[in-house]
């Protein structure tokens, strides 16, 4: 039964940073905090996940994941992430989606290390081993400048075994962000200097009105892109379904909307999106992302895993949803294969194939360094 659930924050390093529009970018190395949830049962066994410290804080920890958790069986994870998610209606948002999904990631660790397995046997077996698409940072002023870098940087990413690239290009803050003009110039660029044989897609400022998507969608797929993601603000799905019966590029959404399986479901039949689009950091966790794959194959659709990191991982080898395994956020001037001072090793090391494998240790594949943690802990709420 559980019989423990903390939040531990402590000292790390980084070698990125976000902007104020909630970019990433590159920067020199430097101390930050982290968190990772905990989840312990009376065998003494405890699952994790990395968390952001400010969405399970000491009030959403008390109010709504304790109740359901303390005293419960770990192995009725369908059942609490049912008692969860209704928790979502009272907390008027207090109690997001992202918050929900940490915590289900921590019981699908949990579970696993008790069993011994790799969470994704454990959710399936479907494949040992995914492609990988290189998923670039978004565009700067050093790096990824001009269409000129994205051309230099896509064809470095192919020289080390990728054989799919995604773009992320110039978002405000960064001066003249967005511009569709620009846009076409970066993904033209990546196309001649990586020739007909890579993959490509765009996730695009999701800034753009229904014209400026349409005009950046015909361009993209003039160049025979593979996909065309968030060009505009989510919540509009007429907005969407008008984009995509004028496109053939195949629409892929949503990446951010709130709703778990839910809002998907909607998606697939408002016919606003090709591809379907989850990810367990963001829709709620590997519980409802798993339902999402199985609703879109339903449909004869792809459903695309977004972000990376374990949980993406561990739907990806449970299910054969999904073509691509998202490896980034990649940058120039950043050394993505960078082991940071909490981890003894990175989840998801890229072969000379362009594939990643699937974790083999137990739990959804992170492979803390405790003696770090431990050493560095600031708070334990």
């Amino acid at each position: 039964m559980i019989e423990r659930v903390v939040v531990r924050t402590f000292r790390t390093t980084a070698a990125t940073s976000v902007d104020p529009e909630g970019h990433r970018h590159p920067a020199p190395e430097h101390e930050v905090v982290e968190a990772l949830l905990e989840i312990t049962d009376t065998d003494g066994a405890t699952g994790y996940c990395q968390v952001q410290p400010d969405q399970l804080r000491p009030a959403v920890l008390d109010k709504h994941v304790r109740p359901v958790l303390l005293g419960q069986d770990p192995w009725d994870r369908e059942r609490l992430w049912r008692l969860l998610g209704r928790r979502q209606r009272g907390a008027h948002g207090g109690f997001t989606d992202r918050a929900l999904g940490f915590v289900d990631q921590a019981l699908w660790d949990l579970v696993a290390r008790k069993a011994g397995l790799p969470a994704w046997k454990l959710a399936g077996g479907a494949r040992d081993r995914i492609p990988a698409y290189g998923s670039t940072m978004c565009g700067d002023t050093d790096g990824l400048a001009t269409p000129g870098d994205y051309a230099d940087f896509a064809k470095h990413l192919v020289s080390v075994g990728y054989r799919a690239i995604k773009l992320h290009t110039w978002m405000p803050p960064v001066p003249g962000a967005p511009s569709v003009s620009r846009d076409v110039e970066a993904c033209q660029a990546v196309r001649d200097a990586v020739g007909p044989d890579i993959a490509l897609m765009l996730d695009a400022s999701h800034w753009y009105s229904r014209t400026e998507a349409l005009r950046l969608g015909r361009a993209l797929q003039e160049m025979d892109y593979y996909w065309f993601e968030e060009p505009m603000e989510e919540a509009s799905i007429s907005s969407y379904r008008w984009l995509a019966e004028q496109l053939d590029i195949p629409v892929i959404g949503p990446e951010v909307a709130w709703g778990k399986h839910l809002t998907r479901a909607e998606w697939i039949t408002a016919g606003a999106c090709d591809i379907l689009r989850a990810g367990p950091a963001g829709s709620g966790g590997i519980t409802p992302v798993l339902k999402t794959v199985h609703l879109a194959e339903s449909f004869n659709m792809d459903c695309e895993i977004h972000g990376n990191g374990a949980g993406s991982l561990t739907v990806l080898g449970a299910t054969d949803g999904g073509r691509w395994y998202e490896r980034g956020l990649l940058h120039p001037h950043v050394d993505f294969d960078r082991v940071p001072p909490h981890r003894n090793s990175i989840a998801d090391p890229l072969d000379e194939n362009g594939d990643v494998a699937l974790p083999l240790i137990p739990g959804i594949g992170d492979d803390w360094n405790f003696e770090h943690i431990g050493v560095h802990t600031l708070e334990v709420r």
